[in-house]
């Protein structure tokens, strides 16, 4: 696992080197399939380019890795949903990423499930030693698999541990090529199909298994557009503030049809989802001072795991309040 995820570290930063984030006329802009949020009813209504000025063109991606070395190479300059953990191995690997807000939390919507054929449940988890794993490393579900694995005792150099897409993951499950599985969005509600969840979100919270994505950029970028990042994050927190309100089924129509899911597969993913407001972002307990510490626990964990060599001493640099700040006029 460490070799993988220092390559794509190193990868990334190899194809950052040279790269130097100017204005465009046009952004792109890197997001999930089968993962219903609101910013997507305003991606329809082009509410971003009107807010931003400029064409932007959106992406889809399968991990948040990936989107890491988009942004390295210069192909992207924003990412909406970007997994914490797969920030935190960028940044710990040395590319200058930030976080411009905190876009979902989704404790319910991520997990890690047993086929059902082996009646392997958390009573009796620690028969899992020796199994077969899917898991797409350095993700929010990689990190979950972790502390989950080290809450129950199993050893992770006991497991057969295979990088996997969730989509890939849950046909593996499917299939009985892998034991178990881990991902999340629509992956991880295919993979519920087959197999035991392990752990509900509320059992994982009360583990401090926090789950939550990030709305990330280049620090250049960040800095030498900070207008352009500020109108797209308040363009983003009003879609927000509008599900937050009305849950109404005419935008959860559009975020279906954006999402490529029918509306009550988005609307059962959804509703396992919170939006934080701007101002909750902006508190102590998101950007305002936990998400730093609990990117250097999510650090420490990678690297006592053998996923990544070295943690940073801080992360409070990789957070950005700067254009939601603007973006909430305070």
């Amino acid at each position: 696992m460490k070799k993988t995820l220092a390559t794509l570290a190193a990868s990334g930063m190899l194809a950052f080197a040279g790269q130097s984030a100017v204005a465009q006329e046009e952004i792109t802009v890197a997001y999930f399939l089968e993962w219903p949020m609101p910013f997507l009813a305003a991606k329809a209504s082009g509410a971003y380019d009107e807010a931003l000025g400029k064409k932007v063109n959106w992406v889809s991606f399968e991990t948040g890795t990936a989107m890491s070395a988009a942004m390295a190479s210069g192909d992207v300059q924003i990412a909406v949903s970007q997994g914490l953990p797969p920030f935190v191995v960028a940044t710990s690997g040395g590319q200058d990423l930030q976080i411009v807000d905190v876009a979902v939390s989704y404790a319910e919507n991520q997990g890690c499930a047993v086929h059902s054929d082996l009646e392997i449940d958390k009573d009796s988890a620690g028969e899992l030693a020796g199994k077969k794993v899917a898991v797409p490393l350095g993700t929010a579900a990689h990190y979950s698999f972790i502390r989950q694995m080290e809450h129950f005792g199993v050893p992770l150099d006991s497991l057969q541990i295979v990088d996997m897409p969730p989509p890939e993951g849950a046909n593996a499950l499917g299939q009985k090529a892998v034991d178990f599985a881990c991902g999340y969005g629509g992956g991880w509600a295919n993979m519920q199909e087959f197999g035991d969840v392990l752990l509900t979100g509320d059992e994982k919270q009360e583990l401090g298994i926090l789950v939550f994505d990030v709305t990330s950029s280049p620090a250049s970028f960040v800095a030498e557009n900070g207008d352009v990042v500020a109108e797209f994050v308040k363009v983003t927190a009003a879609a927000n503030a509008e599900w937050n309100a009305n849950h109404s089924d005419e935008m959860l129509a559009v975020i279906a049809k954006e999402s490529g899911m029918d509306v009550e597969a988005a609307k059962g993913a959804i509703s396992t989802m919170k939006f934080p407001s701007v101002d909750d972002q902006l508190s102590e307990t998101w950007l305002g001072g936990n998400a730093a510490t609990f990117m250097k626990g999510v650090a420490d964990v990678f690297v006592g795991a053998g996923s990544i060599d070295s943690a940073l001493d801080s992360y409070e640099d990789a957070v950005n309040t700067g254009p939601l700040s603007a973006a909430s006029g305070s």
